[in-house]
């Protein structure tokens, strides 16, 4: 594969940027092409060069220099791999950009983005699918509130991801609180059942059309839920690579996941979560199509378990996206 250069972006203007500059800095570790980055600061502009280095290395960038476009000779670049989780990066709108200058890059299309960031629309299509998604209402900005699920239950952006702005509500009295802390990050909110006592797993998945599934991991922390800081704080939640699941579970888990990939149309990689109950029902929970790099990140974890090295995974995202 003849590949000259890669263009890396990250940062971003969405509540994951800190997330995104962490995966950003194990990604180029490990890039085994000649990668130039590019960093989308808290205010929407640009750095390049050495000022996005600078960025990555200080894990935050609060102002840009350039506005949007900014000045990349952009046809220099043989793939563009975005790294920008959450709004404005992993739901279709610089994919979209990338499709109008006929830049191949890596990761799901502009529709399967789309689809996969919004919580709501992502679980209609799964369960039309026949895949078993955890109940769930909608709630609008500005609409009254009717929520007939019985607490507890979670409240979630629609659009978010890395657990920003999720509360858990035991009672109706905190709902409306909860209301007002998600529709800081989106305008649409999900409030969905809380299983309790599940167990959370994950898979991998790489491929375009066909995917391939890595083995099965657990996560397990002590916090009440899987929050921010559980996430993105070393030592907070352990990760169990490969789960500990009867070779039946495992393989229903990586069907269900690759099943939910094609069904979705995601391209290139994500990671699909899970909730395994006491009673042996499995539900969707999501599919990140851009999903963390940091080094304690669960995906490329996963890989490494399965057989694949960090430059060996990122190599063949590369040749995903030329394809």
């Amino acid at each position: 594969m003849n590949v000259k250069r890669i263009l890396l972006i990250a940062g971003g203007r969405s509540g994951e940027h800190e997330v995104s500059l962490k995966s950003a800095q194990g990604v180029l570790e490990a890039m085994p092409y000649d990668t130039d980055p590019a960093v989308i600061a808290k205010d929407g502009r640009w750095l390049l060069g050495r000022e996005a280095l600078d960025a990555i290395d200080a894990g935050v960038a609060e102002h840009g220099e350039h506005p949007f476009p900014p000045p990349v000779a952009w046809y220099d670049y043989d793939v563009a791999f975005p790294l920008l989780h959450g709004r404005w990066g992993e739901d279709g709108t610089v994919q979209g950009f990338f499709e109008m200058l006929g830049l191949p890059y890596v990761g799901a299309g502009v529709a399967a983005s789309a689809l996969c960031m919004d919580k709501d629309l992502s679980k209609r299509v799964l369960q039309q699918a026949g895949l078993k998604v955890v109940p769930w209402e909608v709630v609008w900005k500005g609409e009254p509130v009717f929520v007939g699920l019985e607490p507890p239950f979670f409240v979630k952006p629609a659009n978010a991801g890395s657990s920003v702005g999720i509360v858990k509500v035991h009672r109706y009295a905190d709902l409306q609180a909860a209301l007002d802390q998600a529709f800081r990050y989106d305008d649409k909110v999900i409030v969905e059942q809380a299983l309790e006592g599940v167990r959370e797993l994950e898979v991998a998945l790489l491929g375009n059309v066909h995917a391939e599934a890595s083995v099965v991991g657990e996560v397990r922390y002590q916090a009440e839920f899987y929050d921010y800081e559980t996430k993105y704080t070393a030592g907070a939640a352990q990760l169990d690579i490969p789960a500990s699941l009867d070779p039946g579970t495992q393989e229903t888990v990586q069907e269900m996941a690759v099943k939910a990939y094609r069904v979705l149309g995601v391209r290139g990689m994500a990671r699909a979560d899970f909730f395994l109950t006491r009673e042996r029902e499995l539900y969707v929970n999501e599919l990140n199509t851009i999903p963390g790099f940091t080094p304690f990140s669960m995906y490329p974890k996963l890989w490494q378990a399965s057989g694949r090295t960090y430059p060996e995974l990122l190599s063949r995202l590369v040749e995903l996206a030329l394809e």
